[in-house]
């Protein structure tokens, strides 16, 4: 990663510490871990209907069980980072989650798999919320946006991109490992890194003997000052501004549509006859549209710092980006899966998450904007909001899923043949209906007003 993004001016006569710089990489890899271990799923569901002969409907319910703890813990979770750091936080619930991910292929009981994909869920919950509170804590104001677009989208949807790589062609093709073997070489591999985590990891630069002065002031450079005292946010007066309102509509509507790239993208490539080998097999081409995401969301960090330095205004520079690339992205998906070519799909799919994804970084920079020293708890409430749409959406592509196959007997044997393009069709319309909702939000608002925190202040005095 170059410098341009981190770097700010030093304090004269003193040159800063690089610090800042581990903690980006200790919270890159967090983010990459978070999506490898979840994106695994794309090659474990296939491998469970084909071991227990499981329905579509009984797979996203399973998709389920992890969106509906998932979300649950977003608002706890941003909680406690708010009151206490995310450091032990994020180190507990690393370790958590690399435990549960083996247990997918240890247990062959549905009822057993449904309590370990809560688990999972529910240990990833708050990872997101941390790490905004991290990047919030350790890097400039001017170019926060930019970093968040590498920790979340760069790193987030790279190790999505990696995980069928990595399992698929690494793992089982290229190792010879079953699937369940892969998930525990994938399980020791974040544990190890949690216990890392917990020796190099501090919450503040306030807290870090490594850094220097002129660090400090270069990262605090263009902060507003505010109350150290720790209280926690007000939901009702969260909930009565219409910005926040609209970021969580957009969020449950966003989050919703990416089920289908989470859950399903590895059985609809493999209904289009992709086999996981090859070059252009499985493995790669479920990679691809996540590869795009990750691409896309670097570049929406960059974007979204130049939008609102070329439009003079916050707010539009937010807004006219993750519009632009929601709409784009809703389009893109609605025209890729037309096609009935693999390739073309995977292409289009690719171009629709790079377009898609590049909002994210705005997510990240509205919930700081507008939720201030609140900011792990506003982004937690919008991702709590963002998965009740990922647990809901299983529900309805299930079913539609299975109104869309054909079962039938071929040599003894029952054989379901599912159509898959409905599925991303609602995905499309669900990401342009996003977009509108960021011409109406203004980021500029502080969801707790500044004078709601002076008369908190003078009551506590």
């Amino acid at each position: 990663m170059a410098d341009a993004p981190l770097n700010g001016d030093a304090l004269i006569g003193e040159t800063p510490t690089y610090r800042r710089y581990g903690i980006f990489w200790l919270a890159a890899t967090t983010s990459f871990l978070l999506y490898l271990h979840r994106y695994t799923w794309n090659l474990v569901r296939p491998e469970l209907q084909a071991e227990y002969g499981l329905s579509n409907t009984a797979l996203e319910a399973m998709g389920s069980a992890f969106f509906f703890p998932y979300a649950a813990g977003q608002v706890p979770g941003g909680i406690l980072c708010d009151l206490f750091g995310p450091h032990l936080f994020l180190v507990a619930i690393i370790v958590l989650w690399s435990i549960c991910l083996p247990l997918h292929g240890l247990l062959g009981n549905y009822t057993a798999l449904l309590f370990v994909r809560g688990g999972f869920g529910l240990a990833q919950a708050g990872c997101y919320p941390a790490l905004s509170q991290v990047t919030r804590a350790w890097f400039p104001q001017r170019s926060r946006t930019a970093v968040q677009g590498w920790i979340a989208s760069g790193f987030g949807r790279g190790g999505g991109a990696m995980a069928s790589l990595i399992m698929g062609t690494l793992l089982m093709a290229g190792l010879g490992l079953s699937w369940k073997a892969a998930l525990l070489v994938l399980g020791g591999v974040g544990v190890a890194f949690g216990l890392l985590f917990l020796l190099l990891f501090r919450n503040s630069p306030q807290q870090d003997p490594l850094v220097n002065d002129a660090e400090r002031a270069l990262i605090s450079a263009g902060a507003h000052t505010e109350s150290t005292a720790k209280r926690v946010l007000p939901f009702r007066t969260a909930l009565a501004n219409p910005s926040f309102l609209l970021l969580l509509t957009q969020q449950f509507l966003v989050a919703g549509s990416d089920v289908v790239f989470v859950l399903i993208l590895g059985s609809y490539f493999h209904s289009l006859g992709v086999e996981n080998s090859g070059w252009l097999g499985l493995g790669v081409l479920v990679s691809l549209p996540l590869w795009g995401g990750a691409a896309g969301g670097i570049f929406g960090g960059f974007i979204n710092d130049w939008a609102i330095r070329r439009f003079g205004s916050r707010r539009w520079g937010r807004s006219l980006v993750a519009f632009t690339g929601l709409a784009v992205g809703g389009g893109a998906v609605l025209l890729a899966v037309a096609s009935a070519n693999p390739i073309q799909v995977a292409m289009g799919l690719m171009v629709a998450k790079f377009f898609g994804d590049w909002a994210q970084p705005t997510v990240w920079g509205t919930c700081t904007d507008m939720g201030g020293r609140y900011s792990a708890t506003v982004f937690g409430f919008g991702n709590m909001v963002g998965n009740l749409g990922a647990f809901s959406f299983p529900f309805v592509i299930g079913p539609l899923l299975d109104y869309y196959s054909v079962v039938s007997v071929v040599g003894g044997e029952t054989v379901r043949e599912t159509n898959f393009a409905p599925a991303f069709f609602v995905c499309g319309l669900m990401m342009l209906t996003a977009a509108s909702c960021w011409l109406f939000l203004d980021c500029s608002k502080p969801i707790v007003p500044p004078e709601y925190e002076r008369q908190s202040a003078e009551t506590e005095g």
